[in-house]
């Protein structure tokens, strides 16, 4: 006997036949919408209507948005990342129609799902042809291009340690296989993941590496890496105790890297008595990394105003209120100095003297490339004499 007792699901292991099951389990409801247009006229919103339409309800209600996530959350970015030349120009066209499509069917489906909630229950047998035509031909066309373009471009370009990242993602939007430790946990040294998404050579990276940060910063940004302006700055004190936090970004150019904060923190401590800093961007959804160490200096009063007037209201009035990392006895008392802050400040708070930019001005800049078996590809900019920069790989 050569036909499957019950159709089985592909593993997560397989994320594009994942994708292309999804694809199957659309088309049988779609299917069940047909059906259930032939069947009202007849026999009315009877126990076998209502239950085709709750098999509908559940379905698109609970499975068809987790889909829609995969595409534009997963695959979507890791193509962009990934496609180059006619790939590139091919994703370039159907993308938008794919983000499009997706918001047009979820509208459909609203008008859609508006008749079935009252066939379900047996208050009405109402179901519009038009409306079901038109949600399940932009599905179909949908499907098509997914299957047809897309599909076959991922197969192509995806490593297998991609493939595992793109289903590892699908299985942690559904809750799926996240088990509990077993007792004692799992041992650090088992926890790994070999990166394979891309390769970095000295030909690959521009000759300034600001330019180069940027080219990887819009990257980051077009494949939706989550929080890509997120930094680790580390600094040390003047006897040498380092210290490191998660700042954001708020602006890169010639002049170097700034963020803001409050000058009287820990860190702004440790930058009077050492300026010296490193900064490290991380960028696991590309496997990617960018380390970058030099001088630290204050921007101008006039930048500090400049962004400080720019942050909403209770950002500012936070930065008045907050003596950030000095001890303080509660949260209500926090939100006492608040309070008052907010009374005394009224809708115009001025910019504190204690609060302000500070500006990195790069002297070394690491890229780093995750690849397999831990042989990273790294290129390393330093900073010359002449204000010139020099560029080498490194060992990994």
């Amino acid at each position: 006997m050569n036909d499957k007792l019950f159709d089985t699901a592909p593993g997560f292991d397989q994320p594009i036949a994942v994708l292309k099951h999804c694809h199957d389990r659309i088309r049988k409801q779609l299917k069940t919408l047909d059906n259930l247009l032939a069947h009202l006229p007849s026999h009315g919103a009877d126990a076998a209507a209502q239950q085709a339409a709750q098999s509908v309800l559940n379905y698109f209600n609970k499975a068809a948005h987790l889909h829609h996530q995969d595409e534009e959350q997963d695959l979507l970015p890791m193509l962009d990342a990934n496609a180059q030349g006619e790939d590139a120009a091919l994703l370039l066209s159907v993308k938008p129609h794919i983000l499009a499509q997706h918001q047009q069917m979820e509208t459909d489906w609203h008008i859609i799902k508006s008749q079935l909630d009252q066939i379900a229950n047996g208050s009405a047998a109402q179901l519009s042809r038009a409306d079901v035509e038109r949600f399940s031909g932009i599905y179909a066309g949908h499907m098509a291009i997914e299957e047809e373009q897309l599909a076959p471009m991922a197969k192509r370009l995806f490593s297998a340690a991609q493939m595992q990242i793109l289903g590892e993602a699908m299985q942690r939007r559904r809750g799926i296989g996240q088990q509990t430790p077993a007792a004692g946990g799992i041992a650090l040294a088992d926890l790994r993941l070999d990166y394979g998404r891309a390769s970095l050579s000295e030909d690959d990276t521009l000759a300034d590496p600001i330019a180069q940060f940027a080219k990887w910063f819009d990257e980051a940004m077009k494949a939706q890496v989550s929080e890509p302006n997120a930094m680790s700055v580390a600094t040390a004190s003047k006897d040498g105790r380092p210290s490191s936090r998660i700042v954001l970004i708020k602006q890169y150019d010639a002049r170097g890297f700034t963020w803001y904060t409050n000058y009287e923190s820990q860190k702004g401590h440790e930058l009077a008595d050492n300026p010296q800093a490193a900064l490290l961007f991380f960028w696991r959804e590309l496997e990617r990394q960018v380390r970058i160490e030099g001088r630290v200096e204050k921007t101008s009063a006039e930048d500090s105003d400049t962004y400080f007037y720019s942050r909403p209201l209770k950002s500012r009035l936070a930065a008045i209120a907050s003596a950030q990392s000095m001890p303080v006895g509660s949260r209500e008392e926090m939100e006492a100095k608040y309070a008052a802050v907010e009374a005394a400040s009224g809708e115009q708070p001025q910019r504190p003297a204690h609060w302000g930019g500070y500006r990195l001005v790069p002297e070394r800049v690491e890229f780093w490339q995750g690849r397999q078996s831990r042989f990273h590809d790294r290129i390393v900019y330093t900073l010359q004499a002449d204000g010139s920069w020099s560029k080498e790989r490194i060992q990994p």
